[in-house]
């Protein structure tokens, strides 16, 4: 085991089982050594059955605790700014979902803190990156065979939404998304937003705007749409569609089982984003542990976790307002360099 990269896993639930799991189950060259979470029950339950994992309640004892390499952050996004300091303090490299934190502010004093180490230490999981289907669109995008783009029509659709989902959650948790792929298959930083409001959807729960259509402008003049539905009642879709000068491609059109059967075709619909992206999350963590084991830190940086985390407030403010709101991003430090994005 001594040559197996020892992970703390700082979270259980919903997001943090499944790591836990593709640790142990899935990946290569990784095992859980440590996992914390306020609810020690739940965090038992989340690494039965491995041996190598010690229970904590508290963060902190859990960057502490024997044969801890490395750290992947999956607790909730308020506890995410607390959990970065701590790794950084320690030099120990990060995988933190999505958001590095809920707010500009926490984001900025994150960046920053990176930056005066000098190097990089996190990866961000903005895990979109990792899919196949968006993979093969930024390849085609870069390439230019498509000429300029244009415009992304963007969509992003949930079940249903989870108890106490805000009408500002809609884009600062699920846009989230968007605002880092666009950001990504355009090579451009966002700079306005604007958010439209639909009538509401009768399944929506009350108080809650949804869906709504948000419309990003970026630095090269390009737009990006996005439908944002988290109650549509009947499955997890995302798609996306580049519309360049001389061409457009689209992805996420379900290309699984068709089956045709007593006068009738149907096809299955994923219920969850586990499921869309299970592939991509297994690709995401898989290449952090082979970073890391390198020594290394490749994927989205801490600079992209602020940019997404700034554009998302914005998106709330546009909301909020109903008026078009610019994106004011801080200078970029020289470690977050545009090659690495």
């Amino acid at each position: 085991m001594a040559d197996l990269l020892g992970v703390a896993v700082l979270g259980a639930g919903h997001m943090g089982a499944d790591h836990i799991r593709r640790l142990d189950r899935v990946v290569s060259g990784a095992r859980v050594a440590a996992v914390a979470d306020p609810d020690a029950a739940r965090a038992r339950e989340a690494v039965a059955g491995i041996g190598t994992a010690t229970v904590h309640t508290d963060a902190q004892a859990a960057l502490e605790a024997p044969g801890v390499e490395a750290v992947l952050i999956a607790s909730p996004g308020p506890a995410h700014e607390e959990a970065l300091l701590a790794a950084f303090a320690r030099g120990l490299p990060v995988l933190c979902e999505k958001p590095l934190t809920p707010d500009p502010a926490g984001a900025l004093r994150v960046l920053e803190a990176e930056a005066r180490r000098g190097r990089r230490l996190a990866q961000i999981g903005f895990m979109r990156r990792y899919d196949a289907e968006y993979r093969g669109l930024k390849a085609l995008l870069d390439d230019g065979r498509l000429g300029r783009p244009l415009m992304l029509h963007c969509m992003h659709r949930n079940v249903s939404s989870p108890p106490d989902f805000t009408s500002a959650m809609l884009i600062d948790s699920s846009v989230s998304h968007e605002i880092d792929a666009a950001r990504w298959l355009l090579g451009q930083e966002l700079t306005a937003v604007t958010v439209l409001r639909p009538r509401v959807s009768s399944g929506a729960p009350q108080g809650l705007q949804d869906p709504q259509f948000v419309v990003f402008e970026t630095e090269g003049g390009a737009l990006v749409d996005v439908e944002i539905f988290v109650n549509c009642g009947f499955g997890y879709q995302v798609r996306c569609e580049a519309v360049c000068e001389a061409g457009s491609a689209r992805i996420g059109d379900d290309h699984g089982m068709l089956v045709t059967a007593r006068g009738a075709a149907w096809a299955d619909v994923p219920q969850d984003y586990l499921v869309r992206f299970a592939d991509a999350y297994d690709r995401e963590v898989q290449a952090w542990v082979d970073a890391t084991r390198r020594g290394e830190v490749t994927g989205p940086t801490v600079w992209d976790g602020y940019a997404a985390s700034v554009v998302a407030d914005a998106g709330v403010r546009a909301l909020e307002s109903g008026t078009r709101t610019a994106v004011e991003l801080a200078p970029r430090p020289d470690l977050y360099a545009r090659t690495g994005r």
